[in-house]
């Protein structure tokens, strides 16, 4: 397939799993895709008790885990007041002012139901208040709902999920916009990873894992990591560039469009410090392969990488990320060229793997 018709199947990806729902803990709308995809390119695949989709393309070996988080951030019922409208908590790091006068879906038990987010109008609040942000604990879910009863009706109870009503939508020069690229965006590299792997004879043993419940606390990543207990592990996401209005190249020096970023460490090294056997091979099969790369150091924000490099008596982990604007927003944006350079970054690296582990 030339490249033009790569990025065309990346685009139909990212839409068809950025359209998607499926919040933290509630991943399973995005596991049955995502094993269809994985299906015909695999020799295994099952479901493990957190709930992860682990593929298996057998290997004599090393075994590497590549693990992509399936969970997006969502919100959850936490109270429905007399007038049918819903009280919430957030799932995952909202920041609250990007959440204020959105559409929602709310995942009701007799099925997914529209709403808006809503709160005070500023036409009624006093000076002080129009000053100060509105926060999450003040806004509160409409969906039309005549009373509590009636919202029960509805199929809404205490727990019943929310997430961004958004759809994937093409912006100029091959940038995409659409809620949940984090990590959506992952997903399709794993799919398009283990596609192309399919056609290659590789000596590696490739776990390829769809995780749950990463932006809660990197739990499925801690117990899928210990069950396999591979000999190495590549964590999939995305990661904050510099390059817009707002923040600073101090802040981060990554830029979209720019290739691949391998991290070198992130949360101040609290959170990764990647191996250094799997920089080096990463570096150098990029460099032997004239692959793009971007090298990241944060200071905020971190990944599976972390709870799978501190499994058992240690597995040796790196993150590839792509630049991604505007994280943790409804209105995510990447370039759909990095997807497809990650992607060649990995497969070219597990082709060579074996030099290296």
């Amino acid at each position: 397939m030339d490249k033009g018709g790569n990025l065309k199947e990346i685009k139909f990806l990212l839409e068809k799993f950025t359209n998607a729902h499926g919040i933290s803990g509630s991943e399973d709308n995005i596991r049955d895709l995502l094993e269809m995809e994985l299906e015909p390119y695999v020799d295994t695949i099952r479901k493990d008790v957190m709930g992860n989709l682990i593929a298996t393309r057998k290997g004599a070996g090393p075994s590497i885990m590549l693990a992509a988080h399936m969970d997006e951030i969502g919100l959850m019922v936490r109270y429905i007041d007399d007038n049918g409208f819903l009280r919430f908590v957030g799932i995952g790091g909202w920041f609250d002012q990007t959440l204020l006068n959105q559409r929602v879906i709310v995942h009701g038990k007799k099925g997914s139901i529209p709403g808006v987010i809503g709160s005070k109008p500023p036409h009624v609040m006093k000076d002080e208040d129009r000053k100060k942000p509105v926060k999450l604990e003040d806004m509160f879910i409409d969906i039309g709902a005549k009373d509590r009863e009636d919202a029960e009706n509805l199929g809404i109870e205490i727990g019943t999920t929310a997430s961004i009503d958004r759809e994937f939508v093409s912006l100029a020069n091959g940038k995409v916009t659409s809620k949940a690229f984090d990590n959506r965006a992952g997903v399709v590299i794993l799919i398009e990873v283990m596609k192309r792997l399919s056609k290659h004879k590789i000596e590696a043993n490739v776990y390829a894992v769809g995780t749950v419940q990463e932006e809660v606390g990197l739990k499925g990543a801690k117990t899928s990591a210990f069950g396999l207990s591979p000999n190495l592990a590549l964590a999939l996401d995305t990661t904050i560039p510099g390059d817009h209005p707002g923040i600073n190249k101090t802040d981060s020096c990554l830029e979209i469009g720019k290739g691949p970023v391998i991290t070198v460490a992130d949360a101040s090294g609290r959170g990764l410090i990647a191996h250094p056997q799997v920089l080096k091979w990463l570096k150098e099969t990029a460099a032997e392969n004239k692959i793009p790369y971007q090298l990241g150091v944060g200071s905020g924000g971190t990944t599976d990488a972390t709870s799978i490099h501190l499994t058992k008596e240690g597995i040796p982990t790196g993150t590839v990320s792509i630049a991604t604007r505007y994280i943790h927003s409804p209105v995510e944006v990447l370039d759909t060229a990095d997807v497809e350079t990650c992607i060649s970054l990995i497969v070219k690296s597990i082709e060579s793997v074996n030099k290296y582990f």
